[in-house]
């Protein structure tokens, strides 16, 4: 199989989603990598570390969209690249469809094959190319929110874990899955007072098992969400729902509780955001105000820290790109269910259900098409 990898182009996104060691390996089981010039950069991998190891350096994006059978990247296709897509060509990506009518009706024009990172899903309900991204942008929304709560920044001048006799800062989580869980580690540590709230009491008691003592759990509804944010000065959004939109659980009319110069980091942003003021940001221009709360919204957070996370996540996917370069996505497909479960839109047929009811569109059967 020809695997390509072309540079993203999102704005500020470094991330590159094959590293040297994938190539050599791909190579080495007799498949063609093309790689597009300086697209490892950005992590730090330069153009002869791939040329070292037998892939081939393509000149231009064009070069690799129009040769590769599979292209392997980071994040979800944007406008530009849309006319690049061919029909039966296999895209291995975030798409995060449900956020995006516009993407979902070009991948459906172009007759791809789109496999979602983010849907893959184990037996166990994990999602093992979502996790590692997931650890990243918990970790990264602590120290996001602990900078913006910073008064240069606009924030309320506030130390997140405050200093003997000053109170520390009211850090509140909203979701205790993955993004959720390492938020409250990063925020426990530096000493801040954690609410972290779910609708799993089972999952709440795990983590009253696993996290340290400064962190609360509580279960979540409406009353107590808009009890807890009253008092916060970080709210962290970090819920989801796997390949749909997320719901919106903090409403503009709430920000009004909320404490002048309070920081929201909405990581659900890429699923649409699970408060109803959040918009896309960039790395470039990552915070704006609203009702006197900044938000803070970057929709590739890990792609600040892209030496990290293309690390973290290339250690996931890789071994999924090595079975779909080696059987094809169809008997790979067959062979794993969790890999089956990735597939979103199938050659202008939309094969996952979050995907089709977010737009509603017309659901087909994804066995039909295996």
């Amino acid at each position: 199989m020809i695997v390509g990898v072309p540079k993203e182009i999102k704005t500020n996104e470094n991330r590159v989603a094959l590293v040297p060691a994938g190539a050599e390996s791909l190579a080495g089981d007799g498949h063609t990598v093309l790689v597009e010039q300086g697209a490892g950069l950005g992590s730090g991998f330069n153009d002869d570390a791939y040329r070292g190891v037998g892939a081939e350096i393509a000149p231009s994006a064009d070069a690799v969209w129009s040769k590769a059978e599979m292209i392997m990247k980071v994040k979800e296709p944007i406008e530009p690249e849309w006319p690049k897509i061919r029909k039966g060509q296999v895209v291995f990506t975030y798409f995060h469809f449900a956020a995006s009518e516009p993407l979902t009706q070009a991948v459906i024009k172009s007759g791809c094959v789109a496999i979602a990172y983010e849907t893959v899903q184990l037996s166990t309900g994990e999602l093992p190319l979502l996790t590692p991204m997931s650890e990243v942008a918990g970790r990264m929304a602590v120290q996001e929110g602990a900078k913006y709560l910073e008064k240069v920044f606009g924030g309320s001048g506030i130390l997140l874990g405050g200093v003997p006799g000053v109170l520390p800062a009211e850090v509140v989580i909203i979701g205790g899955g993955v993004v959720g869980t390492n938020a409250a580690k990063m925020a426990a540590g530096l000493g801040a007072h954690v609410t972290l709230l779910d609708v799993s009491l089972d999952r709440l008691r795990y983590l009253s098992d696993v996290l340290a003592a400064n962190v609360d759990g509580v279960f979540s509804n409406r009353h107590n969400i808009l009890e807890q944010i009253r008092k916060a000065d970080l709210v962290i959004g970090a819920v989801l729902l796997p390949g749909a939109k997320a719901p919106s659980l903090v409403k503009r009319g709430d920000l009004k509780l909320m404490k002048p110069g309070s920081v929201i980091v909405d990581v659900a942003v890429d699923q649409g955001g699970c408060i109803e003021t959040t918009k896309p940001t960039t790395h470039e221009n990552p915070t704006y105000v609203v009702d006197g709360i900044i938000h803070y919204a970057v929709a590739n957070m890990p792609g600040g820290v892209p030496r990290t996370s293309t690390l973290a996540l290339t250690n996931a996917t890789f071994s999924y790109a090595k079975r779909l370069a080696k059987l094809g996505w169809k008997n790979a497909c067959r062979k794993d269910p969790s890999l089956a479960l990735g597939l979103n839109v199938v050659e202008g047929r939309v094969v996952y259900p979050g995907v089709a009811e977010a737009f509603n569109l017309p659901l087909v059967d994804a066995k039909t098409v295996l």
